[in-house]
């Protein structure tokens, strides 16, 4: 078990390796969501086999790329990323920030914990004929967060061994689900579909870019036991890839399996949807190891969100800050299977929001890292006006400035199912790119600003 917080990890201890990466990167993105994403891409957006192809190929190039890039930090810092953002914001400044990512992360739980839970009632229901109701919906939705806070709990060596299981295992369901594809598909019907319009790809690489650039602010939290001689050019690598032999034949799957099931596109039980389109052989396992994979992706993020919480304020060992996001998704889990009319929409606009909350905080700390930021251990834990990160009043005045101006940005330009900002009909704004406008707003306004006093501007590390 981790018993480390967020201590910054000495170097006579960070033994990891940059090949531990791979897995971990491709576990974020072991959700059955893809699939759903990827028959939305074809029904709603309109776009042939092809285009679905190219939008799954670039949107985790752009958004694991940004999540390699900031992994860097922490090598270079050996803390968790929300401690390292200290350094950026100030002591109180990075409150604002934290607090915002915090709530964003129950949300990314909260989804995943209802597509977890769907996916043991679709297994259930497969074996066992078990039919739905409320309660065993919430008996389910616990034992998901329940496993999901275990191995979180138990901390980095558990996530990783975890990790290399799960890819073996979704890996081979997986393939068994392109070979069942390959010889069921009237392939005719796919192929022959029209292409759709170009800005309908750009909408659906900012859609499904929104959602892997909320590991951005994660990354440094599974780099920090890596030596500080590490490749960068590695790191970067190990993201990018880990994201592209998951996201790419997952959403590839989803538009193929849409051309015939269409329904896959809006389901409001989306697990249970793909249960029925495939013979029980491929469903049963295929879904299992589903479940493992968003039962990790749940882990991960609350093992990130249990750093964040320390961040706040909450001074409580590293495994009770992650009980309380556990407690937290559990409610609004429960709350969301009541509630929620079409999963599918709520998805989607919910990762709208996500991608520009986490894009304000995403482009000044880039921006820092690019200047070439050290960090000082003592001064990072350090929260008191005597800190070398207090700056003014505990506030890195040009950091704070330029998030919330990104921030004010990114929500003009959003246009969800519960919210549309007034200039969300711009050209940026239809084309869902609020949360790559929000990060160059924000890189940009940094960039000009003058360095908060007492911050020591070094070279770029190369990597």
């Amino acid at each position: 078990m981790e018993n480390r917080g967020l201590d910054p990890v000495p170097e006579t201890e960070r033994t990891g390796r940059v090949r531990t990466l791979f897995p971990t990167w491709v576990t974020a993105n072991m959700t059955v969501l893809l699939l759903t994403v990827g028959a939305g891409l074809t029904v709603f957006n309109g776009l042939n086999l092809w285009q679905v192809v190219a939008v799954a190929a670039v949107a985790p190039v752009v958004a694991f790329g940004l999540v390699g890039f900031v992994s860097i930090a922490g090598k270079r810092g050996g803390a968790p990323g929300m401690a390292l953002s200290r350094a950026v914001f100030g002591q109180r400044g990075n409150l604002l920030p934290g607090a915002l990512i915090w709530v964003a992360r129950w949300g990314w739980e909260t989804a995943n914990a209802v597509t977890g839970s769907y996916a043991l009632l679709a297994v259930l229901g497969l074996l066992f004929g078990i039919h739905i109701t409320h309660t065993l919906v919430l008996v389910t939705l616990t034992a998901f967060v329940a496993a999901s806070f275990l191995v979180s709990g138990l901390g980095i060596r558990a996530l990783r061994v975890s990790a290399r299981l799960s890819v073996y295992l979704f890996g081979g369901a997986s393939l068994l689900l392109l070979v069942h594809l390959a010889g069921a598909t009237a392939w005719r019907d796919v192929l022959d579909r029209p292409a759709g319009p170009a800005a309908m790809m750009i909408a659906g690489i900012g859609t499904l870019a929104a959602g892997g650039i909320s590991w951005v602010p994660s990354a440094p939290d599974f780099t920090r036991y890596l030596p500080a001689a590490a490749s960068g050019r590695a790191m970067v690598a190990a993201a990018v890839g880990g994201a592209l032999v998951t996201v790419l034949p997952m959403v590839m799957m989803g538009a193929v399996m849409a051309v015939d099931s269409p329904g896959l596109a809006a389901t409001q039980d989306p697990v249970a949807f793909i249960g029925e389109l495939l013979p029980r052989w491929i469903s049963v396992p295929y879904l299992l190891a589903a479940l493992g994979g968003m039962v990790l992706i749940n882990a991960m993020s609350m093992y990130s969100a249990g750093f964040t919480a320390q961040t706040l304020g909450f001074t409580v060992p590293r495994a009770w800050a992650v009980g309380v996001n556990a407690a937290i998704s559990l409610l609004l889990g429960g709350l969301l299977t009541m509630v929620a009319t079409s999963f599918i929409g709520t998805f989607t606009s919910f990762l709208s929001l996500l991608g520009v909350t986490f894009s304000a905080w995403i482009g000044v700390f880039g921006m820092d890292l690019l200047r070439g930021r050290t960090y000082a251990p003592e001064a990072l834990l350090d929260t008191s006006p005597r800190s070398a990160y207090w700056y003014t009043a505990g506030f890195s005045g040009p950091a704070v400035g330029a998030w919330g101006a990104a921030l004010v940005v990114g929500l003009l330009l959003t246009d969800v199912e519960w919210f549309t900002g007034p200039l969300a009909s711009t050209w940026v704004g239809r084309h869902g790119l609020g949360w790559a406008a929000t990060i160059l707003v924000a890189a940009g306004l940094y960039a000009i600003a003058p360095c908060p006093a007492g911050r020591t501007v070094q070279e770029p590390d190369t990597f």
